[in-house]
């Protein structure tokens, strides 16, 4: 699993300003997400393919 500061965490442009969201990051084929307003509580890790299904359900 790469470490918190190896990846480059993105937050959705929606939530510019505020911290109501999650934060995520891609790496060698794993998608990782931690809460935008505690990220010292660490971070999750997924598969891509399981990442993108789940956003892409989200999304409608």
């Amino acid at each position: 699993m790469a470490g918190d500061t190896e990846l480059h965490w993105r937050k959705a442009k929606a939530s510019e300003g505020t911290n109501n969201c999650v934060d995520s990051a891609t790496r060698d084929g794993q998608a990782y997400v931690r809460d935008a307003k505690d990220r010292a509580r660490g971070m999750l890790a997924f598969g891509s393919a399981s990442w993108e299904a789940m956003a892409a359900a989200l999304q409608g």
